[in-house]
């Protein structure tokens, strides 16, 4: 009769290696494809601002910009993470924190440089109520490309796992939305951009554990 050691060698002889970088190449073309995809979309529906060359060489796109790939490339990080069947904690999580607190940061200093009277356009801008949903369709397609990414892994943490898709989709999202919103301020990015990546994330905890399900 076969003891275990014998079986599980038996089992493990033609299995063939995988490397070590298999998942972080698998996550990135799926966030490269969906972002192509967005970028299609903004470039031929929304339009890119015609006056990007200047709006580059300023401390807002910047600011923006900094905002929306920390956020995306925290998620991302975790999304390699939390596509394996692993049981460490979350707690390195917290990281994603650092660049919603340093944009605060950056909203007081920008609140105590401009009157009261002028707060309220300076939060609403001018695109407020479209600014969230632009952000989330733009996500669709990069969130489906992370999905595509799960479906040769076996993530365990379903929800987790697609909340932190829906983020990562919603942070990259926001950064390619960058290249046509005209708005400069960083209390109107911390509000409506935020709104937009968190309502991102909501959904993909709400579905994840439907489409991940292996």
């Amino acid at each position: 009769m076969m003891n275990t050691d014998i079986l599980i060698a038996n089992l493990s002889e033609d299995v063939p290696k995988v490397s070590r970088h298999a998942v972080a190449r698998r996550v990135g073309t799926g966030l490269l494809v969906g972002g192509m995809v967005a970028m299609i979309a903004v470039t031929t529906l929304l339009g890119v601002r015609p006056d990007l060359h200047v709006a580059m060489r300023g401390f807002a796109f910047w600011m923006k910009w900094t905002y929306t790939i920390s956020l995306g490339l925290g998620a991302a990080f975790a999304v390699t993470r939390l596509a394996r069947p692993d049981t460490r904690s979350l707690q390195a999580l917290w990281i994603l924190a650092v660049p919603v607190l340093l944009l605060a940061g950056v909203c007081i200093n920008e609140l105590a440089r401009t009157p009261p009277a002028k707060w309220l356009a300076m939060w609403l801008g001018k695109s407020w109520m479209a600014c969230p949903w632009l952000v989330l369709s733009l996500a669709a397609p990069i969130f489906v490309g992370l999905l595509w990414s799960f479906r040769k892994m076996a993530p365990t943490r379903l929800r987790a796992a697609g909340a932190v898709a829906g983020l990562a989709a919603g942070a990259w999202a926001a950064t390619i939305y960058c290249l046509h919103c005209p708005e400069v301020s960083a209390l109107f990015v911390l509000t409506w951009y935020s709104l937009g990546i968190a309502i991102a994330a909501g959904l993909g905890a709400l579905i994840g554990p439907r489409l991940m399900r292996w």
